[in-house]
């Protein structure tokens, strides 16, 4: 395996990181806050988490990008005025990536426990990517739809209203960064279940809190990072004391 001399490494990464958010502004998919700010936790989270995180942010953001596109003409018309917005701002992308960009910034300085920063920063995009394509998919995929708080049947579109299809979307682009982050593992399964449960957390959130207009969709979404990253985390001491008891 060919291995870049960190200086080299970082300027790919940025090189890497420059395209994209040139890309990404271009195609008003990002203001321009939003982009430097999503360059510089990519930046952070390569230097921290290595291609593994960086790589599982790139997952996320195409996959976000893509799935907030998607039959876009469908899901305005489910909005008071008719639009369905796409191009996020710097407090979205915070909200998404922060917690990412956070441990990998703890996980530059504690190389002692990387294994386990690399993990959660898995967990939180795994969770963010589940938030993500569970509501832009479900809302075109969903047949019937229901309130995560009550159970009873509720209008798509509302926070806190899922559906079954919608879920399993979730849960599979969720699959998708274990896959990435932890191969065919136990930690794997651990990504998983941390973004499904990170996922059903922000909706709980958001049938209660969001709805109540206690706290806003940014702080679910962070929120829902974070409780991903503490539920991998959970995951990962769990395997590892399994694996002891061997």
């Amino acid at each position: 395996m060919v291995t870049l001399p960190t200086g080299a490494f970082q300027l790919l990464i940025l090189l890497i990181l420059g395209i994209i958010m040139y890309i990404c502004v271009r195609t008003r998919k990002l203001t321009v806050p939003a982009a430097l700010l999503a360059g510089m936790i990519g930046f952070i989270v390569a230097m921290g988490s290595g291609y593994i995180g960086l790589f599982s942010l790139i997952l996320f953001f195409a996959l976000g990008v893509w799935a907030t596109s998607h039959r876009k003409d469908l899901k305005a018309n489910i909005t008071p005025d008719g639009v369905h917005p796409e191009r996020r701002k710097a407090g979205q992308v915070f909200a998404n990536g922060g917690v990412a960009g956070i441990i990998s910034f703890i996980a530059y300085f504690d190389r002692m426990h990387e294994d386990l920063y690399v993990l959660m920063v898995a967990g939180s995009l795994a969770s963010a990517l589940a938030d993500t394509l569970s509501s832009e998919l479900g809302m075109v995929y969903g047949r019937s739809f229901y309130n995560v708080k009550t159970f009873r049947k509720d209008t798509k579109g509302l926070d806190g209203v899922v559906s079954l299809q919608g879920t399993l979307i979730g849960a599979a682009g969720a699959g998708l960064v274990a896959l990435l982050s932890a191969g065919f593992s136990k930690m794997a399964v651990a990504v998983l279940c941390a973004g499904v449960l990170g996922n059903l957390v922000d909706s709980i959130l958001g049938a209660t809190l969001e709805r109540g207009q206690q706290i806003g969709n940014d702080t679910v979404n962070f929120l829902n990072t974070l409780s991903g990253a503490i539920f991998a985390g959970i995951g990962y001491a769990i395997v590892h004391a399994s694996t002891a008891t061997y």
